[in-house]
């Protein structure tokens, strides 16, 4: 067997001086390392509580939109609805205008015609006078009943015509221009 080597005593102090150098550094990297976990750790935390923040705000943007879309839902239906139903007010007004521009155009009509509707009223009355004396005439006179003297009557066009007749009517045809009216009857207004 050989015999170790005896280090002398300088050789000791300097391998005690590495060995003392090597557990400094040592001991300095391992507090680098707790304080490099030690940051990696909180920005790891940060970076979890900013996630959790985000979903969190996601969410509630998310839960707001959805509000939001069944608001507008909502008053888009209320919109429709007002919409149809100021659709079946216009066409109702629409019915009662044309109904109205109707009956302006016969009141129109109607007092285009006025002077033509005197005129035949006072010729009723005149030929009723006239009739009621020619049949009170008629009816002195034995020689002709009663059945005689309405034929007659009936003969000449002249019935027992009152103005106030409420079967009395004027048709569109018979409504014609009164200046036309007025030539056949050979008056003037």
């Amino acid at each position: 067997m050989r015999r170790m080597s005896v280090l002398s005593p300088v050789q000791i102090k300097e391998a005690n001086a590495h060995l003392a150098a090597v557990h400094r550094r040592v001991t300095e990297l391992e507090r680098r390392l707790e304080a490099a976990e030690r940051t990696v750790r909180e920005q790891a935390e940060r970076l979890m509580g900013k996630d959790r923040e985000l979903q969190a705000a996601i969410r509630e943007l998310s839960l707001r939109k959805e509000r939001e879309m069944v608001d507008v839902q909502e008053k888009l239906q209320d919109c429709e609805g007002t919409v149809q139903r100021l659709q079946m007010v216009m066409k109702e007004k629409d019915s009662v205008i044309a109904q109205l521009r109707h009956r302006s155009q016969l009141l129109d009509k109607i007092t285009r015609s006025r002077p033509l509707l005197d005129n035949l009223l006072s010729y009723m009355a005149e030929a009723e006078r006239s009739q009621s004396v020619h049949i009170s005439h008629l009816d002195s006179h034995p020689a002709f009943p009663d059945h005689h003297a309405h034929s007659l009557a009936g003969i000449n066009g002249l019935m027992n015509t009152c103005p106030n007749d409420r079967n009395f009517s004027v048709s569109e045809d018979d409504m014609e221009e009164p200046a036309q009216d007025d030539a056949i009857f050979g008056t003037t207004v």
